[in-house]
């Protein structure tokens, strides 16, 4: 006798207790694996074997690709027990499995089990379980026994908490092989004089990055390499007393096109910018921005955020060229028109607020062609500019709202805890760049994971290609 539980979709469980369990009874659920249902479980369970993972390992083997996990067919067997059938209140107390055949994605399984034997004394059930695919052949048999809930319930259902795969590691491969067809640029890093600026440096050169050009004092460099086992040998070095003079130095080899990109290492900010703007040859009639590209776990695509490091409280027109730069930075990184959001505290154009007037004259700058190759909208809150349900909540008609791809920040403050909130609370994968110079900058803070500094250097490898091809 096949039972009608309620489906997983339903608002409430409703269990059978002991006393409406009968032999042949049965209850299914079915199910269709989906690559997300293999990641999730790894990521739950901890079991990473590539048969599940590694397209290249999997299809060398006796299955010939990616292949589920065989318990991820036994927790469907358990969704059934202790949501349908018997349901809440049931306890497990046995199980026993025998896989027949992989399952694949796409497969669609159905689980069902069927109550064989019952102990009135112990209040157990013995459940036949089965599970077929689609094409109605076994997948996975066996035997279950519980402890049948001996009370009636009919509760609301919980629902699952959402998961969010994020894989930073296959992400930042990903950001790096669209460049893996270029060759390397040379670049300057600038008084690279601590462990962490060193290591960034070497990685990005064994990533087939750049080709280093050390500039500093060599003796500290060099204990530093000491220190941190890092082998210098085959590298460029050029000494400098101190970080004003390497930030000078470093400077004139991109005025003198010596190098095509410029990295810091342990100076200020300060130093290696001041040293880059007294540089006739560095300017492009541009201010300087810096603008950072976050991949978010809840956001579809990459996020850029502008200006979170240089300019503090941007003027209309400093605003217009950080926009312009951080479209120009979007579109070498394949964005072919960039939608960018002009942030403010509300949507609404309001006198007493900067920031809103700011929004609208870049939004009409952009109209006359001040502003170029992107889509411009604001002043859009935070919520507005990300989520597209905010914004139909607001009733906001906008080609940017809830889709954005750049962020334009009314000041440094406000672009800074933006980006520091999405790396630290929502476990974002950030890299940056300052554009507006001739040649690119590579800012690294001493708290950058190695992922960041590598991603960095990769934006400007790509920016120094594009400026050859488009000088």
């Amino acid at each position: 006798m096949n039972l009608t539980p309620q489906s997983p979709e339903t608002e409430w469980f409703e269990n059978h207790p002991f006393d409406e369990i009968r032999v042949g009874q049965s209850a299914q659920l079915v199910r269709t694996l989906t690559l997300a249902d293999i990641q999730a479980f790894a990521a739950v369970s901890g079991d990473t074997n590539p048969a599940h993972l590694d397209p290249e390992y999997a299809n060398a083997t006796l299955f010939h690709g990616i292949i589920g996990h065989g318990m991820w067919g036994g927790a469907l067997i358990s969704t059934v027990l202790g949501t349908l059938y018997p349901g809440p209140g049931t306890i497990y107390l046995e199980q026993n499995l025998r896989f027949s055949r992989p399952v694949r994605v796409g497969d669609t399984l159905s689980v069902t089990v069927t109550c064989v034997a019952t102990n009135a004394e112990k209040k157990t059930v013995e459940l036949d379980c089965l599970i077929l695919n689609q094409r109605g052949e076994k997948i996975i048999t066996g035997k279950a026994q519980v402890l049948a809930p001996t009370e009636k319930l009919r509760i609301p259902r919980i629902q699952a908490p959402q998961i969010t795969l994020f894989d930073p590691l296959a992400r930042h491969k990903a950001l790096l092989a669209t460049g893996a067809h270029l060759e390397p640029v040379r670049c300057a890093v600038v008084h690279p004089c601590d462990a962490d600026s060193l290591h960034g440096a070497i990685q990005a050169y064994q990533e087939g990055l750049i080709i280093p050009v050390l500039v500093g004092p060599l003796k500290r460099i060099r204990a530093v390499a000491q220190s941190e086992s890092i082998d210098l040998t085959g590298l460029e070095c050029i000494d400098t007393p101190h970080s004003h003079a390497s930030a000078e130095v470093a400077a004139d080899l991109a005025a003198k096109k010596h190098v095509e990109m410029l990295m810091k290492g342990s100076l200020h900010t300060d130093e290696l910018i001041h040293a880059v703007v007294v540089k006739p040859e560095l300017r492009t009639g541009r201010r300087m921005s810096h603008v950072f590209r976050f991949e978010a776990p809840m956001y579809p695509k990459p996020l850029f955020i502008t200006d979170a490091a240089l300019n503090i409280a941007p003027t209309l027109q400093e605003k217009a060229d950080i926009a312009q730069n951080a479209i120009e930075l979007a579109q070498i990184l394949g964005v072919t028109e960039p939608k960018v959001a002009i942030l403010a505290a509300v949507e609404t154009v309001n006198p007493a607020m900067p920031s809103t007037l700011d929004a609208a004259a870049l939004c009409k700058m952009a109209q006359r062609g001040q502003i170029k190759g992107g889509v411009l909208d604001g002043p859009l809150a935070f919520d507005n500019a990300v989520s597209t349900h905010a914004a139909e909540i607001k009733q906001i008609a906008s080609p940017v709202a809830g889709q954005a791809d750049i962020l334009l920040a009314p000041d440094l403050e406000a672009g800074n805890m933006i980006a520091k909130q999405l790396e630290y609370l929502a476990g974002a994968m950030g890299s940056g760049v300052v554009m507006g110079a001739q040649v690119p900058i590579a800012l690294t803070s001493r708290a950058d994971s190695p992922l960041t500094r590598s991603a960095s250097a990769l934006l400007g490898k790509l920016i120094a290609h594009h400026r050859r091809a488009h000088p």
